[in-house]
């Protein structure tokens, strides 16, 4: 039995990178350094409920998923910052398709 397919999400912050970002410890080339991505979907997550502050229910009718989905999401994308910034890993904020 294969999983749901993915639902669409309304990913529209206005801090999105383009081509996407790269941070990363200072004099380590990113070649030498476990990377860890973080989904944009779960950058908006982020960036809606710590950084404006909303409620994951706000968030999820902004992003058009549900509490549960946006619970998920950043609590994700928390793990991951964490574990770059306390390993020493590159984190990379890019779309799917930029993963190695």
């Amino acid at each position: 039995m294969s999983p749901r397919p993915r639902k669409p999400r309304n990913c529209a912050c206005p801090h999105r990178p383009p081509d996407g970002w790269v941070f990363k410890p200072a004099g380590t080339p990113l070649r030498d350094l476990e990377k860890i991505y973080l989904e944009h979907d779960e950058f908006d997550a982020l960036h809606l409920c710590d950084g404006e502050g909303l409620t994951q229910e706000e968030a999820g009718e902004r992003l058009g998923v549900s509490r549960g989905t946006v619970q998920r999401l950043v609590a994700g994308g928390r793990k991951k910052l964490i574990e770059a910034l306390t390993e020493g890993r590159a984190l990379i904020i890019a779309a799917d398709e930029d993963k190695d």
